[in-house]
């Protein structure tokens, strides 16, 4: 599959590169610099320059499956938040749709359905990415939105787990990305949206368990 990846110079999204590379996927690294192109054309990519807050359509266009994987990052403030995890994600959707792209995976957060779980200083933070979770829903895309818990930089077990809700915990960026990944292939993952943390049921078989 061509697979365009929203936010490809970020921790997670240099990750989805390499993956889908080695999976035998074509991604597409969508970068707002011209000096993060080199970054990942060397895992394996193909860089397009794009603002997620302008047109998008043509970086969209030809693509396969949409990955949403950018952030505005911690010290932006909250304006930035909600141009990038908010506005620029539902920007991402509308173009894919626009095209009859049919596959979209979005990097979401855990909490991000219930801002009040989450800790006070990323509730602006889970608040926009819940507004930009509510909107892909009413969309007729083939989504699947993954929240996951704290993001380490372990290695990864590709050995996952996941429900509607689940406690509180921590997963390598890498089991991210790879369930990201097994999401574009796995039926039972569309129109799902689900937590996900570390645990004992590997990446596919964990997909085919969402109900």
């Amino acid at each position: 599959m061509k697979v365009l990846v929203a936010g490809a110079n970020g921790n997670t999204g240099r990750l989805l590169i390499k993956n889908l590379k080695a999976d035998g996927h074509e991604p597409y690294g969508m970068v707002r610099k011209e000096e993060q192109k080199a970054n990942v054309e060397k895992l394996g990519g193909t860089p397009v320059l794009a603002d997620l807050t302008k047109d998008v359509g043509y970086a969209v266009k030809g693509m396969d499956a949409v990955m949403f994987a950018a952030g505005s990052g911690s010290s932006t403030g909250a304006e930035q938040t909600e141009a990038v995890d908010r506005d620029g994600a539902i920007n991402l959707a509308k173009a894919t749709e626009n095209l009859g792209i049919k596959k979209f995976i979005m990097l979401s957060g855990m909490g991000a359905g219930d801002p009040e779980r989450g800790p006070e200083e990323l509730k602006h933070y889970l608040e926009m990415k819940g507004e930009a979770d509510d909107y892909l829903k009413t969309t007729e895309l083939d989504y699947t939105i993954v929240r996951p818990g704290g993001l380490t930089d372990d290695e990864g077990t590709s050995k996952i787990q996941v429900g509607e809700t689940v406690e509180r915990g921590t997963i390598p960026r890498e089991d991210v990305a790879k369930a990201m990944i097994a999401a574009l292939q796995e039926p039972n993952a569309y129109h799902k949206t689900f937590e996900m943390i570390s645990g004992d049921t590997q990446i596919e078989e964990a997909l085919k368990t969402l109900s």
